[in-house]
């Protein structure tokens, strides 16, 4: 049903699946949870200033899953309708369960996500991070963390896909999306985790 691949990455496990979701069910999902989820812009400590993230961000899970990140510890919103829905395909699909996910919106190529490793502690010590990505195209980046011979790795995060982080991916690897000129379309992104 769907094309996907294991990516080549040295001391990590990435695979890749484009059309996760069809092209419909994507527009729809978008759509709805463009509109229906709680987004906030928090605040960042960046060379000790205080400043508003460069995207939006929302926190949905199980009432117990408390997620620490960035200095901020994050209350679950309750589930709705579209998040069950996405999630229970990624818990099919991987076999896996998930009681939370991180949303993220980028508004243009002007937000992004700087370099950095989901491997926060309540993670445990090899988190799978299963991504899905919906709207605009964008890159997604990854660059060892002792390595420096090995080259940064791309890959394009399309509408639909979905990108599984496994093993010791979080432990050697950052990943980052840069900022992207004349894009002015948005990307919703899902990253679904399990809170130990």
């Amino acid at each position: 049903m769907y094309s996907h691949g294991r990516l080549a990455l040295p001391d990590g496990d990435l695979t890749y699946v484009p059309g996760f979701f069809s092209d419909p069910v994507s527009d729809r999902l978008l759509s709805n949870l463009s509109a229906t989820v709680r987004w906030t812009q928090p605040r960042i400590t960046i060379f000790g200033k205080q400043v508003g993230s460069p995207r939006l961000a929302a926190w949905y899970g199980d009432r117990e899953s408390v997620y620490c990140y960035s200095g901020l510890a994050n209350q679950p919103l309750p589930w709705f309708s579209e998040l069950l829905e996405i999630r229970h395909r990624v818990q099919q699909y991987t076999d896996l369960t998930f009681d939370g996910v991180l949303l993220n919106f980028y508004r243009t190529g002007q937000d992004s996500m700087g370099w950095h490793s989901d491997d926060e502690q309540e993670l445990g010590e090899n988190p799978v991070i299963a991504s899905v990505s919906l709207g605009a195209s964008r890159r997604f980046l990854l660059r060892h963390r002792s390595s420096n011979h090995l080259p940064v790795h791309e890959v394009t995060l399309e509408h639909g896909s979905l990108l599984l982080m496994r093993g010791p991916t979080q432990k050697n690897w950052r990943h980052c999306v840069p900022k992207m000129r004349n894009q002015d379309s948005p990307r919703l992104n899902l990253t679904f985790r399990r809170i130990n």
